[in-house]
């Protein structure tokens, strides 16, 4: 294996790599159009001056305190091995950013200046989001300042205790270490029972650990910081300053989806049962594999995960999907001590300065793929869509201040995971899967396998819904128990009452193993999955719909309208506007879960018949207008190990010369065992 460089990008090599990259990025750094330059006052030059460089003097500070932050996130969710990175260090410069956020002499300078810049113009829009967020972090209450610090350490201490949990099962009488994922994936396609078990009962050993750890107590102090700030609780402190609206207004919607949908999954488990030789096929470690394990592993060749960068990026470009010049670290590969979960931040958030230069972001983004798992390519390209759909958002935000481009309050969590959703959802098309779906001898994938693929899982796709509803349903109890009944076991308890309830039984991904409800940034953030999967399908029929104008062609792989139309419709604003308000604005309809639940009830047959269709379509389209050797999303990507660089394309030259030397990796480590 040939590593080529250390993988560090400190706070220097990122001003500095920020507007250099591959030679479609060099002028990134381009002036704007003045009409999207920031407005004149029509005040006199003096206010004009002084509104400005308030303006100017925020973006700056903030700007360098999220990049001390966010390199901390990284380094030690990613466990980087440079003395730089530590649980302290995260938490003193989240503490830092923070305060600058919670400064109340901005807030009131933010309100001095909103009263003499014209209403309409970009500094009385800038002012604005400002005055947004400047609100959600603003503690008026000293009580819950100290509340909020020790929050913060607790949370500290249980994801670096977190981060040295040896997980795994015991099989064969041997106890065989693995991450949540391997467990998960073990659960999802290995054929012997036992084992499935074994390493469902692994996953199950989270929840013991997280609350003899800290988890009961940063409940607690969450609620009471919560409270001391005049809210139900965390849960609606949360919702409030990232979403606009509260919990209760929440719950009416998400109680309208369940609803809804409980009917469709008390007949979908039943029909379970029946079709897979009765209840034992219901069982936690049973549910998925009897669902589409066979099938999962049948498709497995069709999805090498050595070939998953090309396949994302190949996919994206023909959907005229861009980056404006960013550069992307893209950590992959599963291994220990790193974070159990993707993501996507932004160390550098792409915005628009007050001299009408564009600024470009920089990503990191993880997945957790092992390559020489079975099932394992296909969860893990997913996961690349996902995040590269997060980060194509937030490259391509086009507004006047960083703070319109960063992923916390007031950014709505459903108009974030609207943008990534929508784009991974695309692997499971038939259409998609004709044209990357490919083995490593190049064949594509059949349409049989497909068909089987309908046939197992369409049924039962009421069950995914299920499942990511019960995250906030949990939430949801647990932050509303007395303080004096939140126990460990009362914890266990509540996960357990909640997955039967919500799900019908208990759940193959354990409530308490999902890592979103241990840290600050993702906890009570899951019902943004939810908002957003009911975005996902609106947005779907939308772009399935032909009209007579041919603004929209009926189909999305491929189609070069989908990049254009959703960067303006939904990711140059930023968090200027409301999630729901951006849906309506290019759907043309308020939000609602009607297209997600016409999906479920659409019968088998003719879901068949539709996916045939656009399969067979893009089969002829593919053969006769065979994939192009040069792919430019205008980013220059390096694609890391943890402290390693695998592959670079201002090192290797090109994207697709950069993918050669990633499956070449993959290929050497993973494939010669």
């Amino acid at each position: 294996m040939k590593v080529v460089v250390k993988a560090f990008l400190s706070a220097q090599t990122l001003l500095q790599t920020a507007s250099s990259f591959s030679p479609s990025a060099l002028s990134s750094a381009r002036r704007l159009p003045s009409s999207i330059a920031l407005s004149s006052s029509t005040g006199t030059m003096t206010a004009h001056t002084e509104v400005t460089n308030f303006i100017d003097t925020t973006n700056t500070s903030y700007e360098r305190l999220h990049r001390a932050f966010e390199l901390q996130f990284w380094g030690t969710k990613m466990a980087l091995s440079g003395p730089q990175y530590s649980t302290e260090e995260l938490t003193r410069t989240k503490g830092e950013m923070e305060a600058f956020l919670a400064d109340e002499s901005k807030l009131a300078k933010t309100r001095e200046l909103l009263k003499i810049v014209p209403a309409d113009s970009q500094h009385a829009k800038t002012l604005k989001m400002l005055e947004r967020t400047f609100r959600c972090y603003i503690m008026e209450s000293e009580e819950a300042k100290a509340l909020r610090a020790e929050a913060m350490k607790i949370e500290g201490q249980l994801e670096a205790a977190r981060n040295k949990l040896s997980l795994g099962a015991v099989i064969d009488g041997k106890f065989e270490e693995m991450s949540s994922v391997g467990l998960r994936n073990k659960v999802r396609v290995d054929p012997d029972e036992k084992v499935r078990k074994a390493c469902y009962e692994g996953l199950t050993k989270i929840g013991d650990f997280v609350t003899e750890n800290g988890f009961v107590e940063l409940v607690k102090v969450r609620n009471r910081m919560a409270k001391a700030l005049g809210y139900l609780d965390f849960y609606d402190y949360k919702v409030t300053n990232a979403e606009g609206f509260g919990k209760i207004a929440l719950f009416e919607i998400l109680d309208t989806l369940e609803k809804g949908t409980r009917p469709i999954m008390e007949s979908a488990r039943k029909r379970f049962a029946e079709e897979n030789g009765g209840d034992d096929a219901l069982e936690p470690w049973n549910l998925s594999f009897k669902m589409a394990g066979d099938v999962t592993r049948r498709m497995d060749p069709y999805f090498p995960f050595s070939k998953s960068v090309e396949m994302w990026g190949r996919s994206f470009a023909a959907m005229n999907i861009g980056y404006r010049g960013a550069t992307m670290d893209l950590d992959l590969l599963d291994r220990k001590g790193k974070y159990s979960n993707g993501f996507c931040h932004w160390p550098q958030p792409a915005w628009v300065k007050s001299d009408g230069s564009f600024q470009p972001s920089v990503t990191h983004f993880t997945s957790l793929a092992d390559p020489s798992a079975v099932g394992s390519g296909y969860t893990g390209l997913t996961t690349l869509m996902h995040e590269a759909g997060h980060a194509a958002h937030f490259s391509n935000i086009e507004m006047p201040s960083p703070l319109f481009a960063q992923e916390r309050s007031p950014t709505s969590v459903a108009y974030a995971e609207l943008q990534s959703m929508f784009l991974d959802s695309l692997v499971g098309d038939a259409d998609w899967m004709a044209k990357y779906a490919i083995s490593k001898d190049g064949e594509a994938i059949p349409w049989d396998l497909i068909a089987d693929k309908i046939k197992a899982t369409h049924p039962y796709k009421v069950f995914a819904l299920r499942g990511m509803i019960a995250v906030p349903y949990f939430e949801k109890e647990l932050y509303e128990m007395p303080e004096d009944d939140i126990t460990a076991e009362s914890i266990k308890a509540l996960a357990d009452k909640v997955e039967n309830d919500i799900q019908g039984g208990l759940s193959p991904r354990p409530l308490l193993s999902v890592p979103h409800i241990l840290s600050d940034e993702a906890s009570c953030y899951y019902h943004g999955y939810v908002l957003a999967e009911m975005g996902v399908h609106q947005t779907r029929e939308y772009f399935l719909k032909r009209d007579d104008l041919m603004l929209v062609l009926g189909f999305i792989a491929d189609n070069p309208k989908v990049g254009p139309t959703i960067t303006e419709a939904y990711w140059k604003p930023g968090n200027s506007e409301p999630f729901l308000d951006l849906v309506q604005n290019l759907t043309g309809s308020p939000l609602t879960g009607q297209a997600w639940i016409n999906m479920l009830k659409q019968t088998v047959e003719d879901l068949l018949k539709q996916e045939k269709a656009s399969y067979d379509d893009k089969r002829g389209e593919t053969a006769a207008d065979p994939s192009c050797d040069d792919i430019d999303l205008n980013m220059r990507i390096r694609i890391v190990d943890g402290d390693d660089v695998l592959a670079d394309t201002s090192v290797d030259g090109s994207f697709l010369a950069t993918c050669k030397s990633f499956e070449n990796y993959v290929q050497e480590r993973f494939m010669k065992k």
